[in-house]
């Protein structure tokens, strides 16, 4: 691996990290664009990195949270556990659709959130 492929992905992670920190999101509002545009990877591939990604971010920023006495842990573990389902379902979903499939979809909740939090 290069060293500019070595920088855009520390690059990818600090980007993911502050949004994550700041707005709660960062693995599929940054690292899979990102990994698609600027590293050739295919969505898959980009979905599957972020995800392992976002298990340290994930740990970190709750960690942080959780310092400022922000993290309500009951109500986390009712919609972290159940999400557990979606996960797998969605997983299996992931793997049967085409990658071009998956990224309009993806492009579409993005463009559905952004009109959302512009309307609110």
């Amino acid at each position: 691996m290069t060293i500019d492929r070595y920088l855009k992905l520390a690059l990818i992670g600090t980007a993911a990290g502050l949004f994550s920190g700041l707005f709660g999101v960062g693995g599929g509002t940054v690292i899979v664009p990102l990994l698609v545009l600027w590293l050739g990877y295919r969505e898959h591939e980009a979905t599957g990195t972020s995800l392992a990604a976002i298990v340290v971010i994930a740990a970190v920023a709750a960690a942080s949270q959780g310092a400022y006495g922000n993290v309500r842990v009951a109500q986390s573990m009712l919609i972290g556990v159940p999400a557990i389902g979606g996960v797998l379902l969605g997983t299996a979903l992931q793997q049967r659709l085409p990658a071009r499939t998956i990224s309009l979809l993806f492009a579409a909740a993005l463009v559905g959130t952004a009109v959302d939090l512009v309307l609110r």
